[in-house]
This record gives structure tokens, sequence and C-alpha cells, in this order.
């Protein structure tokens, strides 16, 4: 008997309730949770157990004196006849009766439908009206309108409330739910609110600095690249993301990609071989430096 009583879980939370909630809230959380439980109505696994669970709740909550025990001693209070009594749901059954009458006779609400919609990135952060057409029974399809709104993500769903197939029995249709699907843009890629994309550079644009045009989800921008950029350096171009909301839109996040030259002249191999030679190593190679002098320090020389 007590170990059944500790697996069992809280009363007020089996009903959604708070411990402060009183006779009207009692009843208003046990009819929608029964409707919502009871094996006549519901599909789900486990749907008849969770029915008990319920209506053993109710019957001692809706008591006073009951409840007074279970709040002062919790299950440990209550014996055998306090939870096998239900004469207390009666009133709050009535209203279920009719639900379950009606499916008897075969109500039953329609079934959701799932439809995938693929955006662009573009129309998927800065929203779009979509016309879609869904297959439904017996061969036929139906156009339905779709609002895609900014900064949707891929995978958000849009619910169409009622959009589904129909009802048997007088039962209300079910709901479709469009999917949205995000294709690979080939410039950006999207990180939560901000964009990424990659820009490359020529050698001497990164070694002298320049101005590069980068292109945007708005178009192209210029900006400005110090002198000595280094290869993987990003740049943080603000507000030129993903709109979220009132807090205005996410960063473009710039990584610069600096190309080795191929396929050299004579004369440019020249030219590199000269300024290797005349650029001392350290002042003109930060990176390799500090690069060395880890390995020497590694190597004890």
């Amino acid at each position: 008997m007590a170990e059944r009583r500790r697996k069992k879980r809280d009363y007020y939370e089996v009903l959604g309730v708070s411990k402060s909630a009183d006779d009207a809230d009692l009843k208003r959380a046990y009819r929608e949770q029964a409707r919502k439980y009871h094996p006549d109505i519901s599909e789900q696994v486990g749907a008849e157990d969770k029915f008990k669970e319920i209506n053993e709740a109710y019957a001692v909550l809706s008591d006073p004196q009951r409840r007074a025990r279970y709040d002062r001693y919790g299950f440990a209070g209550l014996g055998e006849e306090d939870v096998g009594g239900f004469s207390s749901v009666v009133d709050a059954f009535d209203d279920l009766l009719s639900d379950l009458f009606k499916r008897r006779k075969g109500k039953k609400r329609g079934r959701d439908l799932r439809y995938t919609l693929e955006l662009t990135l573009e129309e998927a952060v800065f929203g779009c009206d979509k016309q879609i057409r869904v297959p439904i029974e017996g061969g036929k399809s139906r156009e339905y309108a779709v609002t895609v709104p900014r900064g949707a993500k891929d995978g958000q769903v849009r619910r169409l409330e009622g959009k589904g197939e129909k009802g048997q029995g007088g039962a209300g249709p079910g709901d479709l739910n469009v999917i949205l699907r995000v294709r690979p843009h080939s410039l950006f890629e999207r990180d939560g609110d901000d964009i990424w994309c990659e820009v490359p550079v020529t050698f001497p644009e990164a070694a002298l600095g320049t101005v590069v045009e980068v292109p945007t989800l708005d178009g192209k921008v210029k900006m400005r690249m110090p002198e000595g950029t280094q290869s993987g350096r990003v740049f943080r171009m603000r507000g030129k993301g993903v709109p979220k909301g009132r807090a205005g839109r996410g960063d473009q996040m710039v990584r610069v990609l600096v190309e080795t030259p191929t396929g050299l002249t004579d004369r440019q191999r020249e030219l590199l071989e000269q300024f290797e030679s005349e650029s001392g190593g350290e002042i003109a190679h930060p990176q390799r430096k500090t690069f060395l002098d880890k390995v020497r320090d590694l190597l004890g020389e």
C-alpha cells in the first residue's frame, strides 16, 4: 500500500491546479482533463490509466474533509475508502456524457494534415505570403494562404486551424500544420539572428588594406578592411542580420579568406621572393614569429 502511494503524482499536479484552487477551479480543470483523456475519446496510449488518476484526484480534492486530510498528511492521510469512491464526480461529468454519447454515434474529430513549405532564406528572413495547394481525401486538393512571419526559422510550424480533414458525425475538422523548410543559400548561413558569409580577398588587398563590397540580404555594402588583415578574421556588420521583432535585427558576420596566388609568372615569383627577403620575417609575419617562439619554448631551445 505504502509503495503504491509513493509512486502517485500529486493530486493538484494531476488536475493542473494550484493548492489555492477553489471548487469552481477544480471542477473546470476536471472537465478539461476528463474530456482529454477519457478512453472513449482519447487515442493516446495510457489514456485509461490517466483518466482513472484524474477521477481519483478530483474525488479527493472536491471533498472538503478528504482534501483537508490530504493537504495535511499527503497520501498517508487517505484510506482506500477515500480514493475508491467517486460520487463527487457526477456533477462535473454531466457535459462530458454528452460528448461520449456523440462519440458512440460515430463523432470523431478530423485528422490533422501536414504540409512542407520550402522557402528561400530571403523569404524566411523578411517574411512573405505564400499560396499552397494541399492534397486532401478523394484525390482532390485545396488552396490556402500561408503568412510566413519575419525571422521565420527552419522547422517552424504554422498551424491553420480547421483546415485538416473533415470530422465524422458532426465533429470538427482537424488542423493543417505547415512545416517551414529553408533551403540552403549559396552565399549566406544563418546562426540564430545572425547571418554569416565568407568574402575572398587577394594577398595584396589583405596586406595593404582596401574597401571590399560585401553581399548582404539588403544588397551590396562597402566595408573597409584595414591593412594587415589575416585570413579568417571576422568583421561584424551591425543590423544586417535577421529581424527579431521590436529588438531590431541581428548582425552579419563577415569572415575574410585571403587567397594564396597560384600560377605565378616568373616576374611575380621574383617579386615575392624579393619581398620575403626584405621583410625580415618578424615584423611582416607576426603570427609566424609567435608560432616559432612557442615551438622553441616547447623544445627548450
